[in-house]
């Protein structure tokens, strides 16, 4: 099957990468390029190799087996869980953590298996995902850690804007530093990664703000989509169009747009809400809810809008297009991270890479 199909322009991803990562490097930061909105395809991730980051980052293990003949450091984002510690020390070079019971258990793993495995410890910085919250409890857990033999702790990392929306400032990166030079000094270690979150983090190099003592920062929205995600600004010089989906018509008919008769529950359980605009051109196209959120994809045509669809079928309004769109016909459509990320996953949408 061809369609619907998933558009990948390697060219554009590594211009990007090149882009964003010459940017980072004028500020002294490494960027770890994170694979997991592409699902750790190899071929997509080496853009990014060739692009230049220092890392390749993904939220899952099944990801990063995937990239295992990369000759670059690993590291697994989403804290381990202690049923996967194996995997996590074949496989990721560096985990961030925030369990000790966790890292104990990846002690003892790295131990069976002869290996050292890096760990970073994750910071809350009032974001209230992962991460210590309190900073003596910080403080006393690295005392412990330094303990555990098959560890090695080499730096400290936040997230912020995933969950609470928390903007990073010069102000809570500085306490991560700060954090991180208190450990130095009270233990007499050297933290060599001082990880200041994700692309939300590009807004303040982005307007001359610097962050002093972040050396390493997690991308992934802004290498694929150009944009930092502080406050959603294109990145001047990059692309935002990397990857494209597109989906076939396989219907087109003239029709009302208030359904006839007594609205109840739809196919997801929810009573849908009309707007009556009379008649309208109503084009089908073979693609539904499991493979795309319907808000998180953009019709190139900005003419054509989205009423809506089920599992296998979205709904457009063709109407005031000046593409007379038939049967056949195939509609393009940029997306959001979001949506790169779902039809990605999808098994049911064809993935096609771009390579001149």
């Amino acid at each position: 099957m061809n369609y619907p199909k998933l558009k990948i322009d390697l060219k554009k991803l590594r211009h990007n990468v090149e882009t964003i990562v010459k940017l980072c490097k004028e500020n002294g930061i490494e960027v770890a390029g994170v694979t997991k909105v592409f699902c750790g395809h190899p071929e997509i991730a080496k853009a990014y190799v060739d692009g230049g980051v220092s890392y390749l980052a993904d939220s899952r293990v099944e990801n990063l087996i995937k990239l295992k003949d990369f000759q670059i450091p690993k590291i697994l984002l989403r804290l381990p869980m202690i049923s996967e510690a194996e995997w996590v020390v074949e496989y990721a070079d560096i985990s961030l953590n925030s369990e000790l019971k966790t890292i104990e258990e990846l002690s003892k793993i790295a131990l069976i298996k002869g290996k050292k495995h890096k760990i970073i410890l994750m910071v809350d910085l009032g974001d209230l995902r992962e991460g210590y919250f309190n900073e003596g409890d910080i403080y006393q857990v690295v005392g412990d850690i330094l303990n555990l033999k098959g560890i090695e702790l080499i730096g400290l990392g936040t997230n912020l804007t995933c969950y609470g929306g928390v903007i990073p400032s010069p102000e809570n990166l500085g306490r991560l530093v700060k954090i991180g030079k208190n450990i130095e000094d009270r233990y007499g270690i050297k933290l060599d990664i001082i990880s200041g979150g994700n692309s939300s983090s590009l807004h303040l190099l982005l307007n001359n703000i610097k962050i002093p003592g972040i050396n390493m920062l997690r991308l992934g929205e802004s290498l694929v989509l150009g944009l930092e995600t502080a406050h959603g600004s294109r990145i001047e010089n990059c692309y935002d169009d990397v990857f494209q989906l597109l989906a076939e018509i396989i219907e087109v008919k003239e029709k009302p747009t208030l359904p006839i008769g007594e609205i109840g529950r739809d196919a997801f359980g929810k009573v849908p809400q009309f707007e009556d605009k009379g008649i309208r051109k109503r084009m089908i196209a073979a693609i539904g809810k499991q493979d795309v959120e319907f808000d998180t994809i953009i019709p190139v045509d900005f003419k054509v809008t989205i009423f809506g669809g089920s599992s296998d079928h979205l709904i457009l309004d063709g109407t005031d297009s000046e593409v007379d769109y038939k049967v056949g016909d195939k509609v393009k459509f940029n997306l959001s991270y979001g949506g790169i990320l779902r039809a990605m996953t999808s098994e049911y949408v064809k993935k096609e890479l771009i390579c001149e």
